[in-house]
């Protein structure tokens, strides 16, 4: 937006940003890059002067204004809103005042009523200081969180005229002033799309379309507006992206890169007619992230996700090494995008993590419920065991749980679960947990309640005065809802729960899962609570076996047992612990259990065992079998096949005197 950058940018012209220039002088001789420089200078600029025209001023040290910062014309003792200015006033010329301070004292303001207090002063009002204005205006209004402009201003007869000007006559706006009175009248919702003045700039800016005279910044600026005012289907939206797809990307300035992608965003049905255009634009978009701010480093990952563009890795791994560097200046919400992000295209580095932390320490109790929900969501999903983040998102829920509605503290508990992590202060959070679902127990939907139990019985924190609620008909009821059945994740939950009360809780009495609500097996293709082998290493494990007891006949593969786990590998032994063969089932002592556990089955980079392994080789114990743990980084040590013999004996036999084979 011209008008935008204008913004006591003159005073700092480093921070000035002109479209198009960085990159020409990235590729183009110093006396050309020059040239385009004062080039768009001249455009920029010039958008923003108004016609040569009558403006006066009221002298500015009159004894009948005060002003707070030396800009503000505010009579002292009245109401501005209150009361109208002539237009017309006999004081000195704009023409004998630098045409540039006008806009810059514009820009200064900071308060509706400055900016109307100066405006009232000049007669005639230029339309293109008219626009500049009413940008103004709705940057202090969306500054200040306002959600639409106040009564006050939208009655001043000052504010009415300046809309009335740019209704009349949009025409003498430069392309840059006009995108610009558009896009500040979408900045404060709600918009009525049918008001005049909208309309009149809207016939303007198509106008100026059809003929082919809008530069590249002022397509992308009409196109985030008409997004915003007719969605992402209108004919004119396309005939924009049709625009921009003629134009050189080489000429574009980082912003409007960011542009094309919220534009493109907005018409999510449209990708497959412009994926070829995408992809170009995702070729190119790596060498603009170092310009890139990181609002616009967050609306990028999240365009990515909403079109789907999961093989645009080059572009997706430089933006996360800028985000990096980003973390403590994300806002809460682009934080939230960034992470939504990296989940969605599995993405995940050390040092984003490792910066998260810090960031997550830092803020402690001052970390938005949002914020740590979406953190926790993003170690969960790529089964990060971060100490420092669990333990502070930890401190902070007992501390301030009253913060958290029902699904967030269902969210925050399951990565525990699943993670199999007890924090330092595992009794206190649980004793919250307990507290907040006896007094809010029915503000919890049944299926979130029944992942936020299955989280707890996990890691061992057996929710032992809710399953007398959720094994009872009424609940199960409930659960089911309007559906004929269960779905089989929640009757799997519902099995290893009545499992653990039956091996973990000896002590409770109350009702029992009935069968029909019983799985055979925890392991399935869509909704398992058990993770399958790693094929790879189970072909060595089994390579290994053959070697050590002599034959493929006295060991078993994945055996599914009557509790419904599955066993990678089986060994059954005699009293005198012998090996038997597999097919046998008489004179069984002792059965082993081979977990052949790949990394999938851990935390990332770790040696940590996930929550269901976890749970899994615990009540396989209570059953009665020896479990006997293969982990890939023992494997990956081994360097002959001797080795993983000799491996494999100590593993199976070492732990007792009397097993032979």
């Amino acid at each position: 937006m011209a008008f935008i950058t204008l913004r006591r940018a003159f005073c700092h012209t480093s921070v000035f940003w002109i479209p198009g220039a960085v990159v020409a002088l990235k590729i183009h001789p110093a006396s050309h890059a020059q040239k385009v420089v004062k080039d768009h200078l001249r455009v920029w600029f010039c958008s923003l002067q108004p016609e040569p025209s009558r403006v006066r001023f009221h002298h500015t040290y009159s004894k009948n204004f005060h002003s707070e910062n030396g800009n503000d014309l505010h009579p002292v003792g009245e109401p501005w809103v209150s009361q109208p200015q002539e237009w017309n006033q006999p004081e000195q010329s704009l023409k004998n005042e630098d045409e540039e301070m006008v806009f810059r004292r514009l820009n200064s303001f900071s308060s509706f009523e400055e900016v109307l207090s100066f405006i009232s002063t000049l007669d005639p009002l230029p339309v293109a200081l008219a626009a500049a204005a009413l940008l103004r205006i709705c940057e202090i209004g969306n500054r200040d969180g306002e959600q639409r402009l106040p009564r006050g201003v939208l009655e001043n007869r000052v504010f009415q005229a300046l809309c009335l000007r740019c209704e009349r006559d949009p025409s003498p706006l430069t392309n840059a002033g006009l995108v610009a009175a558009l896009q500040s009248l979408l900045l404060l919702p709600p918009v009525d799309h049918q008001s005049h003045l909208i309309l009149s700039l809207m016939a303007e800016c198509q106008r100026r379309l059809r003929r082919g005279s809008l530069e590249v910044h002022h397509l992308c600026v009409l196109g985030e507006s008409l997004v915003q005012l007719q969605g992402g289907s209108c004919e004119t939206l396309k005939l924009v992206i049709s625009h921009l797809q003629r134009e050189n990307l080489e000429t574009f300035a980082p912003e409007d890169i960011v542009s094309i992608y919220r534009i493109l965003q907005a018409c999510p049905e449209e990708v497959d007619g412009q994926q070829t255009f995408l992809n170009t634009v995702n070729q190119f978009s790596p060498s603009v992230v170092p310009y890139l701010s990181p609002k616009s480093i967050s609306d990028v990952l999240s365009a990515l996700v909403a079109l789907d563009q999961t093989h645009a890795r080059p572009l997706l791994i430089k933006l996360g090494k800028y985000v990096v560097r980003y973390i403590p200046r994300f806002t809460n919400a682009e934080l939230r995008k960034v992470l939504e992000a990296f989940v969605y295209f599995g993405h995940s580095d050390r040092f984003f993590t490792e910066a998260l932390e810090q960031h997550v320490a830092a803020l402690c109790f001052a970390l938005d419920p949002a914020v740590a929900i979406s953190v926790m969501e993003y170690c969960s999903r790529k089964r990060i065991l971060s100490k420092p983040i669990l333990d502070v998102v930890a401190e902070i829920f007992v501390c301030q749980s009253e913060k958290f509605s029902p699904s967030q503290i269902s969210e925050l508990i399951e990565p525990f679960g699943k993670l199999n992590y007890l924090p330092p202060n595992a009794p206190a959070l649980f004793r919250k947990v307990e507290n907040v679902l006896s007094a809010q127990l029915h503000h919890f939907p049944p299926k979130m309640l029944l992942r936020l139990l299955h989280s707890c019985a996990l890691i061992g924190c057996h929710p032992i005065n809710f399953m007398s609620k959720i094994f009872s008909p009424f609940f199960l009821q409930r659960l089911q809802g309007k559906e004929s059945y269960l779905d089989r994740l929640s009757l799997a939950q519902l099995t290893q729960l009545f499992l653990t009360s039956v091996l973990e809780c000896p002590f409770y009495k109350g009702p029992r899962l009935l069968p029909k609500y019983q799985v055979k097996s925890f392991l399935t293709p869509c909704c398992s609570l058990e993770t399958p082998m790693d094929l790879h290493l189970y072909k060595s494990v089994v390579i290994g076996l053959i070697d050590l007891l002599g034959s493929r006949l006295y060991f078993a593969s994945k055996v599914l047992t009557p509790y419904c786990y599955t066993i990678d590998v089986e060994i059954k032994l005699d009293e005198d612990g012998f090996v038997l063969p597999s097919t046998v089932d008489e004179d069984i002592h002792k059965r082993v259990a081979l977990c052949v556990d790949g990394p999938q089955r851990f935390c990332l980079d770790s040696k940590h065992l996930l929550g269901k392994e976890a749970i899994k080789q615990r009540h396989l114990r209570l059953l009665g079998y020896q479990v006997v743990r293969v982990p890939y980084h023992e494997l990956e040590l081994l360097t002959s096949r001797l080795e993983l013999v000799e491996y494999l004996q100590r593993k199976l036999f070492s732990q007792s005197s009397t097993v032979h084979w």
